[in-house]
């Protein structure tokens, strides 16, 4: 999904545009969002970048649940297996995380995952580890047991337009940091703000409005 050139939180309007191109900046980095931002959507979100360059950024929150969907009931929806087939689905299909992974195009959903696995013009190969998918046949994968080891299903994405984030990592809105599996695939997802400020050496306790950059 591309960059949208608005601001965070608005709609394309548009469910088929192709994925963003990845090279410089931020990419396969961490943002942490500090209290100053003030924007409550992101309110101690976790986001994993997948694109940033100077056309703008687009990026999954990896640490809030998507309310009481499971991802079960959303291949049921999708129509990929009947009702009470969940029963067949493998142990990472059962417990994959559903999360909402931002406020724009929240109507469709957005797979990280490990790259061992990869669909021909339709994967985004991030780094050497996380790979972005958005398409259907990647949710049938894992339903049958032919998906990646890890994954997690995002609905929707966060965009920045040209230079925003820039902007707001300079008004200390964002810290980042190195990504992991383990942050981005983690099971503990309510925790994952409080290890990532530790990843990079702050005392979650003491964070203040004044924190610098990391």
């Amino acid at each position: 999904m591309a960059p949208t050139g608005k601001r965070t939180g608005e709609s394309t309007g548009s469910s088929g545009a192709a994925l963003p191109s990845s090279g410089g900046y931020l990419d396969g980095r961490l943002l942490i969002a500090m209290p100053v931002m003030g924007d409550s959507r992101f309110e101690r979100s976790v986001i994993y970048l997948c694109a940033h360059s100077a056309e703008g950024a687009m990026g999954i929150i990896v640490n809030h649940p998507a309310g009481s969907i499971d991802f079960p009931e959303l291949l049921q929806q999708l129509g990929i297996i009947k009702k009470g087939e969940h029963i067949k689905l493998p142990e990472n299909a059962e417990s994959m995380k559903v999360l909402r992974g931002g406020p724009v195009d929240t109507g469709r959903g957005f797979v990280l995952h490990s790259s061992d696995f990869y669909i021909e013009n339709a994967t985004l190969r991030i780094d050497d580890g996380v790979c972005l998918t958005a398409t259907v046949d990647i949710l049938r994968a894992i339903a049958n047991g032919s998906g990646p080891k890890h994954a997690i299903l995002a609905l929707g994405y966060a965009g920045w337009a040209p230079g925003q984030l820039e902007t707001e990592i300079q008004s200390n809105g964002w810290l980042h940091c190195d990504a992991d599996a383990d942050l981005i695939f983690g099971d503990d997802v309510d925790d994952k703000y409080n290890r990532a400020l530790q990843k990079i050496g702050i005392d979650p306790g003491m964070l203040s409005n004044e924190a610098g950059h990391a």
